[in-house]
């Protein structure tokens, strides 16, 4: 379907068995960085992911109907064992096989993320016109494979089921730019990819944004049609509304930037024989569309969110306020304060210039640039139109470094991001094989020649970098938690109310079934107000006035960990820092975590406590 048989003689099978190989490489390597980061070395995060997440419905599912089927016809599924730990602990029983339903739920990541090498492999063949496209495309990947994924080290993170479809569906639109003609298939398939990335991960409706914007951007300049831009419109539409039904009303879609663009772009099209009437030059109204499409966007999200009342992502644009200006409260100091969210380290470029990733990108991003001036200059000096129409012809390179701008902002910003940003630039990097680019030089130099060497290159950083990977070596234990768990079980009532630090809430809800007053689902506006309310024991206020609010929200057990009310991962990022912020009439007071891991009473008794977990009971009146 993706015409991969213009990657050379051999056809589309050849292509495909080295996709699979691709995949079966991956799989292999991620798997084994796993085992040697043995029985889930991060396994708060395993927890934090799991316990409250729509695809475990479907994982669910299958393991169900894959236990029932192996048991009708005879075949054992797992194998377990059991372990003795010495020091006085309790033996433990281990598992292994398909039958164990952790070990079922990693293995389907990965096979799920092996497959996504083959799309890697059958991606950068497509976009570059050669198989040693894929090829560039699948080793800049290993070569900076910490860079690019993290499912290996904490397997059940959202992205980890979303971002293979973002893989697909980035195909999908290049084969839908380069064709000449749209097929239903193409179109239905890119649905399809859609709504599989945006179900998983409340995230991926953001992305999403940036290559709307990306074809809107090459669709006013020329690039492509406007029949071609108002479906692939229409098949967002589509897909966000399916995805609004299947995540049962989920209000935050409608009303979120990427809908409120797809909304003022599909208003810009029925109003284009109008815009041609305009008497301005091209530029001028190249900037005319630009600005509107931006005030359109930005005016349309904020009276939907107005009118329907959601304020659920309301904390990302804070987030973003925070980045370019002095703008602090609560929430975005939570999320800036963790690395993660914090803008990229300076480090990671210079990663990418190790592995000879950023110099290569840079070449093919001069390369693409050296075009679009090109062509701009074309528009601009009313050069004759058959000659326009010829340079215009590959929309999807322009829509690609478009892209990789988009990609590089949302990296800089938020370094997790750079997780879609790096995985790009290794598509990006297939081009060097590309004849639109740099045929020129292939007239003077075999294309295989220049690969090979570059590849070599690459290797020597590279290989270093997965002799790192495969050095890890780690095994899982944490018995304070497990203590936690274990008394929780045994000494509480099915029914008592638990608050308490996001993390272990999750642990609390998962391993002993406990209610919990909140959990790692910070894109809801409620919960974001609890989880506040929660967190003030780490505040300056009074233990009183804590205690109140913790009433009111039917809470019989407070979590206190005592790391958290000292720990600071950089200035002004303790937690009494950041409430100071936030309460800035208690500032200077002692807080109140301090005071209570000395002495709890008299709002509160401590009913458990080891090195890190202090249970308090809430006495209420």
């Amino acid at each position: 379907a993706l015409g991969l048989r213009r990657a050379g003689r051999g056809g589309t099978w050849s292509t495909l068995a080295l996709a699979a190989f691709a995949a079966l490489l991956h799989w292999s390597h991620i798997t084994h960085l796993f085992e040697n980061d043995r029985h889930f070395s991060h396994l708060s995060t395993l927890e934090r992911e799991m316990a409250f997440r729509t695809e475990m419905v479907i994982l669910a599912s299958w393991y169900r109907i894959y236990t029932r089927i192996m048991d009708l016809i005879g075949v054992q599924t797992k194998i377990c064992w059991t372990v003795t730990r010495g020091e006085g602990l309790s033996p433990v029983e281990s598992c292994e096989g398909l039958g164990d339903p952790a070990c079922f739920y990693v293995a389907v990541i990965f096979m799920l993320n092996g497959l996504m090498m083959a799309l890697f492999f059958i991606y950068g063949t497509y976009l570059s016109g050669s198989r040693l496209g894929g090829l560039v495309t699948v080793l800049c990947f290993f070569f900076n494979h910490g860079e690019c994924t993290r499912v290996m080290w904490t397997p059940p993170l959202r992205e980890s089921f979303s971002y293979p479809f973002l893989v697909l569906q980035m195909l999908l639109v290049t084969h839908i730019l380069r064709a000449t003609k749209l097929y239903r298939g193409s179109l239905i398939a890119l649905c399809m990819s859609n709504v599989f990335f945006m179900l998983p991960w409340q995230f991926a409706q953001f992305v999403l944004l940036t290559q709307i914007a990306s074809l809107f951007a090459i669709y006013v300049v020329g690039y492509i049609d406007i029949y071609k831009l108002r479906k692939i419109i229409y098949i967002h539409m589509i897909s966000l509304a399916l995805c609004f039904v299947l995540m049962f009303g989920n209000s935050m879609l409608l009303t979120s930037y990427y809908a409120s663009s797809l909304a003022v772009i599909w208003g810009m099209l029925a109003m284009k024989p109008r815009l041609l009437k305009m008497n301005v030059s091209d530029l001028s109204l190249w900037v005319i569309q630009g600005c509107v499409w931006l005030f359109g966007t930005v005016v349309l999200k904020y009276l939907t969110s107005r009118i329907f009342g959601i304020a659920d992502d309301a904390h990302i644009g804070n987030l973003l306020t925070s980045k370019f200006f002095s703008y602090k409260d609560f929430d975005t100091l939570l999320y800036t304060c963790a690395a993660e969210f914090d803008f990229m380290e300076k480090e990671t470029p210079v990663r990418y210039t190790k592995t000879l990733l950023l110099p290569v990108v840079l070449v093919v991003f001069i390369a693409i640039v050296r075009k679009i001036t090109s062509d701009v200059w074309c528009v601009i000096g009313k050069q004759q139109t058959h000659t326009r129409k010829q340079q215009f012809d590959h929309g999807e390179l322009v829509y690609h470094a478009l892209q990789l701008l988009a990609y590089t902002a949302l990296g800089i910003l938020i370094m997790r991001l750079k997780l879609f940003l790096t995985p790009h630039m290794c598509v990006m990097a297939s081009l060097i094989c590309s004849k639109q680019l740099f045929g020129w030089l292939f007239c003077k130099v075999h294309p295989g020649a220049v690969v090979f060497a570059v590849l070599a290159a690459m290797s020597i950083q590279g290989s270093a970098n997965l002799q790192t990977q495969w050095s890890v070596v780690g095994e899982f234990s944490n018995l304070p938690q497990e203590e936690l768990i274990e008394w929780i079980k045994y000494s509480t009532k099915p029914d008592a109310v638990f608050a308490g630090a996001m993390p272990t809430m999750a642990s609390v809800k998962l391993s002993a079934l406990r209610p919990v007053v909140n959990h790692p689902h910070y894109e809801d506006a409620g919960l974001r107000a609890r989880t506040k309310i929660v967190y003030s024991m780490y505040s300056r206020k009074s233990a009183e006035e804590v205690k109140r609010e913790l009433i009111k929200l039917k809470v019989n057990y407070y979590i206190l960990e005592e790391s958290w009310c000292i720990r600071r991962s950089k200035p002004g990022c303790s937690m009494p820092e950041i409430w100071d912020v936030e309460d800035p009439a208690n500032a200077g007071k002692t807080p109140l975590c301090n005071l209570l891991v000395k002495d709890s009473k008299p709002h509160f008794t401590t009913v458990f406590h080891n090195s890190v977990y202090k249970v308090l009971e809430v006495i209420k009146e």
